[in-house]
């Protein structure tokens, strides 16, 4: 092996990119020459603009960061960097051709999903969603297309059916980040023969929306669980009740196929709060009524008796 020093411009945004931006910065196989973020949103009520967590994380690593409104600005400025890799992220835009083009070796890809399945931005989320007994990251080279490009290595985790989307993006972010430097070396070294996708299997998430996280009581209690997981902790998954909004945290499905309720209706089991659906019901273990903390069941249950029988919205 050389004693070389592979030249990386890395592109990402959200904190899921952090763990991969740190280890490249500590490996010595490796030099960070730029890192490229979205531009600082403005956020709250008072629209302060804020960074976007990469760049607080690059800027705490002493690395330069460029923040254009498009990529095909800073084309010229990324080519004088004359980098080896560029390393993606979750950057959240896609790449030109023009920037494609510019390293040496290649556009390299960390993506949330076992590819060609779940390509597209909610790729964490939706095999929470779907009842998935496995997930992954996917190291792949990039193209034109959304999460096509050919796969360099790939690495599984276990889904046991109580993860939720914040259990599952940390280990994500890290297995991605423990196995990038080595992928790499060895797609440098030849070790690694990059695979074509089956376009046969592959599959699109949609990005999800505020509007998403609305409870439909009439599907199974299967479904609203894994949902609710799913979206834990953004965008929550809630109903409403008298025109408030109740945030349901953490629920189990209870079985039940009493025809007496309701879809929707709220029931007392043992003196917890249950929600009838389509198939079974939801035991809810935690939820939040708007303006308020979270609370477990029972104690919300004792300071509002006069939910029992009534029906979400």
């Amino acid at each position: 092996m050389t004693d070389k020093r592979y030249k990386i411009i890395f592109m990402g945004t959200p904190d899921f990119a952090i763990p991969g931006l740190r280890a490249l910065h500590i490996d010595p196989r490796f030099e960070i020459i730029s890192v490229v973020t979205q531009e600082d949103k403005p956020v709250g009520r008072k629209q302060e603009l804020m960074p976007t967590e990469i760049k607080r994380a690059a800027l705490e690593l002493g690395l330069s960061v460029l923040q254009p409104k498009r990529l095909k600005n800073i084309v010229e400025e990324l080519k004088i960097l004359a980098p080896d890799f560029i390393v993606v992220i979750a950057y959240g835009q896609i790449l030109p051709t023009s920037v494609l083009e510019i390293p040496k070796i290649a556009c390299i890809n960390v993506h949330a999903s076992l590819l060609p399945r779940y390509r597209g931005a909610s790729c964490l989320q939706a095999p929470i969603l779907n009842g998935d007994s496995e997930t992954g990251v996917t190291i792949m080279l990039m193209d034109k297309g959304l999460d096509t490009g050919d796969i360099l290595r790939q690495e599984k985790i276990n889904l046991i059916g109580d993860e939720n989307l914040e259990t599952v993006h940390d280990k994500l972010s890290k297995l991605g980040a423990s196995i990038l430097g080595d992928t790499l070396i060895d797609f440098i070294e030849g070790k690694i023969v990059a695979q074509k996708q089956n376009e046969l299997l592959a599959s699109y998430v949609k990005i999800i929306d505020k509007k998403d996280g609305q409870i439909n009581w009439i599907d199974e209690a299967k479904i609203i669980e894994q949902k609710i997981r799913a979206f834990n902790p953004w965008p929550g998954s809630f109903s409403f009740l008298e025109g408030k909004m109740i945030k349901i945290i953490k629920a189990i499905v209870f079985e039940t196929e009493n025809k007496e309720l309701e879809f929707g209706q709220i029931f007392n089991e043992n003196k917890q709060l249950a929600v009838k659906c389509g198939q079974n019901a939801l035991l809810i273990l935690e939820l939040q009524l708007e303006g308020k903390k979270a609370t477990d069941s029972k104690s919300f249950l004792a300071g509002h008796k006069n939910i029992v029988g009534k029906k979400f919205e």
